[in-house]
């Protein structure tokens, strides 16, 4: 059977917050809130990192990143979460929908790959400090951050793909305010096994692989750090690694607990699972600019000279 001759609907119905649908004019505020936040907060990391020529060093560089990818994030999710809450409007093309589904797992998968390429750096500056300009030139951050692009794209391409080959005809109503591969698959009234193998294989083989990388970085970090003589700056070198753990616990904690509400939370109401993925989707853009303004003096003081030169 060709891709163009299975059966699918033309349009996606994207529910929202099932069982809170009277609500959903209150929730359009706070959801607007966070997108400005997001916006606004990640725009001033990036036009800091831009003008401040002291934050032209690796560090900030993967920060920069990070902050772009949050950014294409929220842009993702924006048209089709503020059309469902605001005007109350939940149709979406289904090609469209293939195509932010796409974009969706792609800028998250890419915020995974930046944040083990900033562990990486902080590995690095603590670890094996005399090498860290030798190491991370702008050459590799450049190829890291290709290779992270690359990685999302070429991993993620087939999912369009492997939705196209399934006949979808038992319904038509999607359970988020945006597409999701487990949310669209399910729909199909034929055999998924290699749609749900192939998301398994992504999900331990990027995300999973990542995290485990992450925490290895972090053990050496630690075993370096505990070998100091002096404790203040033991102290002083685990303080440049706390916004970046803050990062990776905003970005792993929501998404490990969607993996097990989705797996074992089977009874759990179902508005639960969507304010679980929301949490997961909107909350680290809004987090990770506050986070690294507020715990990094470095780009505080950018920030202010960032304003003041507007000022004047």
């Amino acid at each position: 059977m060709g891709l163009f001759n299975v059966t699918r609907p033309t349009s996606f119905f994207l529910t929202g917050i099932p069982g809170l649908e009277s609500s959903h004019p209150w929730l359009a505020g706070p959801l607007c809130m966070m997108y400005t936040v997001s916006f606004v907060g990640n725009a001033v990391v990036l036009q800091a990192v831009r003008t401040e020529p002291s934050l032209h060093a690796p560090m900030y560089y993967f920060l920069s990143m990070l902050s772009f990818s949050d950014m294409a994030m929220s842009m993702a999710t924006l048209p089709t979460v503020l059309r469902t809450f605001c005007l109350n409007a939940h149709n979406i093309d289904f090609y469209a929908c293939l195509i932010q589904m796409f974009l969706i797992h792609s800028f998250s998968m890419m915020e995974s790959g930046i944040l083990l390429a900033m562990s990486f750096d902080r590995y690095v500056a603590i670890c094996d400090p005399l090498r860290y300009a030798t190491v991370l030139t702008n050459r590799v951050i450049s190829g890291m951050g290709l290779a992270v692009t690359a990685r999302s794209v070429i991993t993620l391409f087939p999912l369009p793909l492997l939705i196209l080959r399934l006949p979808i005809c038992r319904s038509n109503v999607l359970s988020h305010s945006y597409c999701l591969h487990p949310d669209m698959m399910k729909l199909a009234c034929t055999d998924i096994t290699i749609n749900s193998i192939y998301g398994l294989f992504v999900l331990v083989s990027t995300f999973g692989m990542d995290l485990f990388f992450i925490f290895l970085s972090y053990v050496l970090i630690l075993q370096t750090v505990l070998a100091i003589a002096s404790r203040e700056e033991r102290f002083k070198a685990l303080n440049t690694c706390v916004s970046h753990m803050l990062a990776v616990l905003a970005f792993y904690v929501p998404m490990i607990g969607v993996s097990i509400v989705h797996r074992f939370g089977k009874h759990i109401p179902r508005y639960i699972h969507v304010l679980m993925s929301n949490i997961y989707l909107f909350v680290p853009p809004v987090l990770n600019p506050l986070i690294y303004s507020a715990k990094t003096k470095e780009i505080r003081r950018a920030i202010v000279h960032m304003f003041h030169r507007l000022k004047m």
